[in-house]
């Protein structure tokens, strides 16, 4: 669900996760440095934060609230033959904040649309933001469909093969996820890294994780120079 975090603690979390998990790479000099710009849209409540502190913190939790405008988090993936900085703008998804939108989206270069596989309101919307995207940003917006709450199957309303065909049809990744299990999040987000990079260049200063709420002035700037996938 799009949710800021409600925590000093959490906030601080972001900076310094993934510690412990060990990856062995090449060395940097040796793989290009590339960043992009990577937005998170969808109707609220459909997990949108949730997936992003999956992705960045290995964690779930059920104290987030709704996000007020967008929440800013950056991340480093490293694959074999580059660094992609990821620059994520986490959106609100309440339609009051529908017209804020496009600054949060303006130049990014992939999007991970959300629904709610157990929400067919969720999916029509989802529908809505790929003609919004493409239409504003560009044609070559690389763009993931994504499903989430694949943990409550037993609801499920919006079946996967209608979604896949229509992901197909459209030309976009598609995957179903759950954040709350972490089934699948980080797939999405290492397969937009690999396939952003494929064919691009460009150069980032440093590898660091940050987060911003934008409704409130950021208390101090954390580093965090690890990378992880």
């Amino acid at each position: 669900m799009g949710q800021k975090r409600t925590n000093v603690s959490l906030r601080h979390q972001m900076t310094s996760s993934l510690r412990g998990r060990q990856l062995t790479v090449q060395p940097a000099s040796t793989r290009k440095a590339l960043q992009f710009k990577l937005v998170l849209l969808g109707r609220e409540q459909v997990g949108k934060s949730s997936l992003v502190v999956r992705y960045v913190l290995d964690q779930f939790t059920d104290d987030l609230q709704s996000t007020i405008g967008a929440a800013f988090q950056s991340q480093t993936v490293c694959l074999d033959s580059a660094l992609v900085k990821f620059e994520i703008w986490d959106t609100a998804g309440q339609e009051k904040y529908h017209c804020l939108t496009p600054m949060y989206y303006r130049g990014a270069q992939a999007a991970i649309i959300v629904y709610d596989i157990t929400d067919e309101e969720s999916f029509s919307r989802a529908k809505v933001w790929v003609t919004e995207l493409k239409k504003q940003v560009n044609t070559a917006v690389v763009i993931a469909l994504t499903g989430n709450k694949t943990d409550l199957h037993l609801q499920r309303r919006v079946p996967c093969e209608e979604a896949k065909t229509y992901a197909k049809e459209n030309r976009l990744m598609f995957f179903e996820t759950s954040a709350k299990t972490g089934n699948n999040v980080e797939e999405v987000f290492l397969t937009l890294a690999k396939k952003l990079a494929e064919n691009s260049e460009g150069t980032i200063v440093e590898a660091r994780a940050e987060t911003i709420r934008i409704d409130h002035p950021p208390e101090a700037e954390n580093t965090r120079k690890a990378c992880c996938v």
